[in-house]
């Protein structure tokens, strides 16, 4: 090889590798570099910030002003027709989740952009539902966001309380989760909730239950027994000892939830937990880990006239809500 070709040939292995660094650092061609602190630090912007956002259905990337994800957002995570205030509650909300799981790289590592449209991996996200009361609630609330002593909150949110919220540890399972803002609040009967969501029963076989904890990667063989070996302080399940021919083991409360699938067994606010016959019964109240917003109270507050600041402020005491942009 000439020299000449040798350094045309070094020139473009460096321009793949700068490319490729770069692609790293800001996600897919066309995105700018988003603007990073600390993991959990609050930044401040001049304008609007723009997201790279990895749509999940079809594989696309595409890039959009945060307002705008924020809209879909609130259409994807809340019911139709509630009023603007529990909309504009939710979009302080989803706007904080944004930026904090951006602060620690969002969903690069996986689609090389800020955040993806599986609400596995971030939240639902459902534009075509976006309505005229969606968009006035997103403008009203436009910049806004939940912090604490300089960091994003960590808003988490979940459709129903059962009358209490509670802590990560209790209903996350998080033993190391420091947010002094999420503490067990108490709310009033509520005669919105959906009956499904205010009193539930879940029934499952033994083949159910075993397939549920072999998704967590616990066989224990043929189940003999499970059952509630500790509560949390607002009742919730937080741990469960399962006993089988094979041996015996304990999983969280809200990871066997999700395990058994959170549309059956909707919370660990169990009244009842038992299992006979080769059959687990599960009888609640309650949907969701019940840490931070509960969205049918906040839809009571909305009835009352509370305004968005004040139903967030009432699930986050302590907190505090920022103007970014």
């Amino acid at each position: 090889m000439s020299n000449r070709k040798r350094t045309a040939v070094l020139t473009t292995l460096g321009l793949l590798i700068v490319a490729g660094a770069v692609f790293y650092l800001s996600g897919f061609p066309g995105s700018p570099p988003p603007e990073r602190g600390q993991p959990g630090q609050v930044q401040r912007f001049q304008s609007e910030p723009r997201i790279s956002l990895y749509v999940n259905q079809t594989g696309q990337r595409t890039e959009i002003p945060i307002e705008q994800y924020v809209a879909g957002v609130v259409a994807g995570e809340m019911w139709e027709n509630w009023p603007e205030s529990a909309y504009a509650a939710q979009a302080i909300l989803a706007r904080t989740f944004t930026l904090e799981m951006m602060s620690r790289g969002g969903t690069r590592s996986l689609h090389g952009t800020d955040m993806s449209t599986d609400p596995v991996e971030t939240q639902a996200y459902n534009p075509s539902r976006i309505s005229p009361a969606i968009r006035r609630a997103v403008d009203s609330t436009r910049g806004q966001v939940l912090t604490y002593q300089g960091r994003y909150a960590k808003a988490w949110f979940h459709a129903y309380s059962g009358g209490q919220t509670t802590t990560p540890q209790e209903g996350l399972g998080l033993p190391d989760e420091q947010a002094p803002y999420l503490r067990p609040v108490k709310l009033p009967s509520n005669p919105l909730v959906p009956g499904q969501f205010r009193s539930w029963r879940a029934e499952f076989s033994e083949a159910e239950v075993r397939s549920a904890l072999a998704k967590k990667g616990i066989t224990v063989g043929t189940i003999q027994s499970i059952h509630v070996t500790s509560r949390g302080p607002t009742g919730r399940i937080t741990q469960v000892e399962v006993v089988g021919s094979g041996g015996r083991r304990t999983i969280s409360g809200n990871d066997l939830r999700v395990a058994l699938g959170s549309d059956r067994m909707r919370s660990t606010l169990a009244r009842t937990f038992t299992f006979a016959k080769g059959r687990l019964v599960v009888e609640g109240t309650g949907s969701g880990h019940g840490v931070g917003l509960s969205q049918w109270d906040a839809l009571l507050m909305a009835r009352q006239g509370r305004s968005a600041q004040q139903i967030v402020q009432a699930f986050y005491p302590g907190a505090r809500i920022e103007k970014l942009w």
